[in-house]
């Protein structure tokens, strides 16, 4: 039987993950109001991702014969000044995350549920990754982001990413 902290928390994370779903979805809203497809299509991905992760915690409780309680989702309460505050913002949230995780993580060590640790794994490093293509972006859009035609070409690149469903088996 799984340890009720452990269920807490991974049930929490649900939440959590369709939060940032929305959050990127207020990001690509963002974007797309200020002509930049590109970035507005990369936060739709991000998007996508993330409900895809709620669905991974929803399964993971469901295959274990954990009861899953949906909560409401609170609705993004960010603005932003400039377009390197989103990004920004963005790392921030990702970083966020990496503490819930990483919360799951040793609440699930404590009470040696190897099981759910070893679902948690594929999570530690896809923040790892996360982590780093938003400090990607961050650097680029300051390398990059005052000049117009460099801005052009950045949001060229990133109106080429595509979404890929995660290859996690549960």
């Amino acid at each position: 039987m799984m340890n009720e902290k452990v269920r807490e928390l991974l049930n929490a994370q649900i939440n959590k993950e369709f939060y940032s779903a929305y959050l990127y979805l207020e990001f690509s809203n963002y974007f797309d109001d200020k002509g930049l497809e590109g970035f507005a299509n990369w936060y739709m991905v991000q998007a996508q991702e993330e409900r895809d992760h709620a669905m991974l915690f929803y399964t993971y409780l469901q295959n274990e014969n954990q009861k899953v309680t949906l909560e409401a989702i609170d609705k993004p309460d960010k603005t932003f000044s400039c377009h390197l505050d989103v990004l920004k913002a963005g790392l921030e949230h990702e970083e966020y995350v990496t503490s819930l995780i990483n919360d799951i993580y040793a609440a699930a060590y404590d009470v040696k549920d190897f099981r759910t640790m070893q679902f948690l794994d594929w999570f530690v490093k896809e923040q790892g990754e996360e982590e780093t293509n938003a400090n990607d972006l961050i650097t680029k859009m300051e390398l990059f982001g005052s000049d117009p035609k460099s801005l052009y070409m950045l949001n060229q690149e990133l109106a080429t990413r595509v979404y890929t469903a995660p290859s996690l088996v549960i």
